[in-house]
């Protein structure tokens, strides 16, 4: 029977260090955006961390799926 991808990752968030690391680094991320844009002025130094911190959550969100992608190509699970 095929493991769902939601089933995975809920296995991958407990039983894979490499995917929780990934995921800590993810919601790092999301928190220094939440804090950027809570300001109601961005100076142009605030917009470029701010394209920045988007660009890496997205870099780290893509070797999520990445690794989700491995996984379930090899037939292994966590």
């Amino acid at each position: 029977m095929a493991v769902s991808p939601v089933d995975l990752r809920t296995k991958m968030v407990t039983g894979d260090p490499e995917y929780q690391g990934l995921l800590q680094e993810h919601s790092r991320y999301e928190a220094q955006l939440e804090q950027l844009t809570k300001s109601p002025y961005l100076s142009s130094e605030d917009l470029l961390q701010e394209i920045k911190l988007k660009k890496l959550k997205l870099l780290v969100k893509d070797a999520m799926e990445h690794r989700l992608a491995d996984l379930i190509n090899s037939g292994r699970t966590p």
